[in-house]
């Protein structure tokens, strides 16, 4: 692979604490991308802000703000990283749908091609800039958008299961299945839509758990104990 979108739960950034940050975590993490970006991968970044917020749960506000506040989420999530990953000696950009002043950059494919040649690692915050779309969906559409080769999908959870595995303890991990099957049996990879784009596209997927030790960097190189999605 030479360029990835690596899609990280705002949740599984959080640790123990469920809320906000754990910054061992991240910086963790951070060496994570570090270390595949020094072996030549260039590296686009969606971060989810479910350590913040969970609009789709709140019933006493309208969901078009609910999701805003979503998509605000998630560019404290990708300033946080991205600032920590500048720490460890990265270059980063961050680019938003929507203009944040100073904060980020406006979206634009030609920029990050420049940024990708740079070495940069290139963060891809605020959805798709419109309700109703999660973070998922962002990400297959930023990762169709750049050519990526994969998606790597780093969740809370260290797989694709037949049911949800902290309900149901004989939940079943699929170690590898076809897009077409976890769109068929609606298997919770991703929301639907996004699942569906990744179909329609055919863009691959490897979902694996971020607290595993050096879970990105072995996807990258294979070494991986979650699921495979094929096209």
């Amino acid at each position: 692979m030479k360029r990835v979108l690596l899609k990280l739960s705002g949740e599984a950034l959080a640790g123990e604490k469920k809320t906000g940050f754990d910054e061992a975590t991240v910086i963790g993490v951070s060496k994570q991308i570090r270390s595949i970006v020094e072996d030549g991968l260039q590296v686009g970044i969606v971060i989810g802000g479910g350590n913040y917020w969970r609009g789709r749960t709140s019933e006493t506000i309208n969901r078009n703000k609910a999701d805003q506040i979503g998509m605000l989420a998630t560019i404290m999530n990708c300033i946080y990283v991205s600032d920590i990953c500048r720490y460890l000696g990265l270059k980063t950009e961050i680019y938003t749908p929507f203009a944040c002043g100073t904060f980020t950059k406006l979206y634009c494919k030609d920029e990050v091609e420049k940024d990708f040649a740079e070495g940069k690692v290139v963060f891809f915050a605020g959805g798709t800039g419109h309700p109703y779309f999660s973070t998922d969906t962002a990400t297959v559409l930023r990762a169709v958008e750049i050519e990526a080769d994969a998606i790597l999908l780093a969740k809370a959870v260290d797989g694709i299961y037949d049911s949800d595995p902290k309900t149901n303890p004989n939940a079943v991990k699929y170690d590898e299945i076809t897009i077409d099957e976890v769109v068929a049996k609606k298997l919770a990879a991703m929301d639907l839509t996004a699942s569906i784009m990744c179909m329609e596209q055919k863009m691959p997927m490897l979902v694996f758990g971020l607290e595993e030790e050096n879970s990105i960097v072995n996807a990258v190189h294979g070494k991986f104990s979650g699921t495979r999605v094929t096209v």
